[in-house]
């Protein structure tokens, strides 16, 4: 009979590729039992509370199981998938029955023990001792006490030959018992795996009631159970609520209940903003980078940052302290089929403005293909959502967690408007910024939305302010 060892399996568990992150759902297996892998291959995508992530298996071997289907959540430090290590499948043979085992041969010098090393065994003989031998008496045999059972099970009695399974009790459980001379063997437990809880003690020491006769009552007609909720599933689709949109919800919920928000508006003329642009796409220093209304309105974001500096901060609730950033991660929040993101461009106030088309264009690409990875989504101060291309005029935008400020930008439009002294077609749009009241007064919310709203109805700003 031949049978696989188990000591070349190696147990590959869900590692944590975030910071903090307690789950993943696995989104496609690359591999299947029996396949060969090797160190560093990917062997599955997992989808995470912030991307999408493919997992390299860290050993080369044979697949030999695959722990969980497609589509399951899967909690961090659970194992995942079983390699085989040893390079094969094949069988050894399984030991067969051995003869007695000879005695153990003491080791010989100092044996470490749990800390360092014990003495050494002597190698001294003692002289035996003059006198009438004593014959050597056979113990009696011990009886099967509760002390004894005991002290068997902690390591300081006689062993005995079979001891009784000992019920599961916390220490102060069990003095309450002795206390009130109840024996746990004799209690039936109520608590999680088998534990006597303090009320099956006073349950067991509580006297019996007295049987009283009392005339069988009449059947009572059986009271119907509770109706089972039904949908209507020719009518009705319910999505599990996991992966990014599970994260979305409770990093909304959290903000929206935790800082104060404000959120003050503004209609803006942007036609020289809109001309700019169209400028820019012909620019040789701008030839193949992204250039749209976005681009020129982070850069106004980002002056009018520089120019009131006290808004890019956070709240500290634990210190009771404002941390004032020195730099500024802009955050651009993407739609993307898995769900909403924010992922943010380090270090925004540092680039120059083919540098800023850049880094858009390959946050917008790179969020889209789902490929955005959870450090791009980490450390943001302000945020910008473009809800106009969905031809929205504006909202009231929900703070990421650990930012002071959303500006929301609506849609473009030709609209009239009254300028140097007659009506006019004008292209115009809405701007809406959010803000922590705690850290964010309404003077300075105030002063942002309005520099930023003054920079793009008057481009050349971006120059003499920046």
């Amino acid at each position: 009979m031949t049978t696989m060892t188990e000591a070349s399996v190696r147990e590959f568990k869900m590692p944590d590729v975030g910071e903090g992150l307690t789950e993943a759902e696995i989104l496609k297996w690359y591999v299947k039992p029996g396949d060969e892998v090797t160190d560093g291959q990917v062997v599955c995508e997992v989808e995470t509370a912030k991307a999408a992530v493919e997992l390299p298996i860290p050993y080369d071997g044979v697949v030999r199981d695959l722990h969980f289907p497609e589509g399951t959540t899967v909690a961090v430090g659970m194992s995942i998938i079983a390699v085989d290590v040893s390079g094969g499948t094949a069988p050894v043979e399984a030991p067969t029955p051995a003869a007695e085992p000879e005695p153990e041969k003491k080791p010989e010098g100092r044996q470490p023990v749990l800390v360092g090393y014990g003495v050494a065994a002597s190698s001294t003989k003692r002289r035996p001792r003059k006198g009438p031998q004593v014959p050597v008496q056979e113990p009696a045999p011990v009886q099967e006490t509760p002390a004894v059972i005991q002290a068997g099970l902690n390591g300081h009695g006689a062993p005995v030959a079979a001891l009784k399974e000992r019920p599961l009790a916390k220490p102060p459980v069990r003095k309450l018992a002795k206390d009130l001379g109840v024996d746990l063997t004799t209690i039936v437990p109520s608590g999680p795996d088998g534990i006597i809880t303090r009320e099956d003690v006073h349950a067991a020491a509580a006297p019996e009631p007295a049987v009283v006769e009392t005339p069988a009552p009449t059947a009572a007609p059986a009271q119907a159970p509770a109706p089972v909720p039904t949908y209507d599933t020719a009518r009705e689709t319910r999505i599990p609520v996991k992966g990014v949109r599970k994260a979305t919800a409770a990093a909304m919920v959290g903000s929206a209940f935790t800082a104060p928000h404000v959120t003050e508006f503004v209609t803006v003329d942007v036609t020289r903003t809109m001309k700019l642009v169209e400028e820019l796409k012909q620019d040789k220093e701008m030839q193949g980078l992204r250039v749209n209304p976005l681009l020129l309105i982070a850069k106004a974001l980002l002056v009018a940052i520089k120019r009131n500096p006290d808004v890019n901060a956070s709240w500290d609730e634990a210190n009771q302290e404002i941390v004032q950033k020195h730099y500024v991660n802009l955050g651009i929040a993407a739609a993307t089929p898995r769900g909403l993101i924010v992922p943010n461009i380090k270090d925004a106030h540092a680039k120059t403005l083919p540098q800023l088309a850049q880094a858009l264009g390959e946050l917008v690409v790179t969020a889209k293909d789902g490929k955005t990875s959870p450090a791009a989504m980490q450390g943001g101060t302000v945020t910008i959502t473009n809800v106009g291309v969905f031809g929205v005029d504006t909202g009231t935008p929900i703070l990421n967690p650990g930012e002071s400020a959303i500006l929301a930008v609506g849609s473009i439009k030709l609209q009239p408007w009254v300028h140097k002294g007659k009506v006019k077609p004008r292209q115009v749009t809405t701007l809406a910024l959010s803000f922590d009241h705690r850290l964010v007064d309404g003077e300075l919310g105030s002063k942002v939305l309005a520099d930023v709203a003054a920079i793009l109805e008057q481009p050349k700003r971006l120059i003499t302010w920046a």
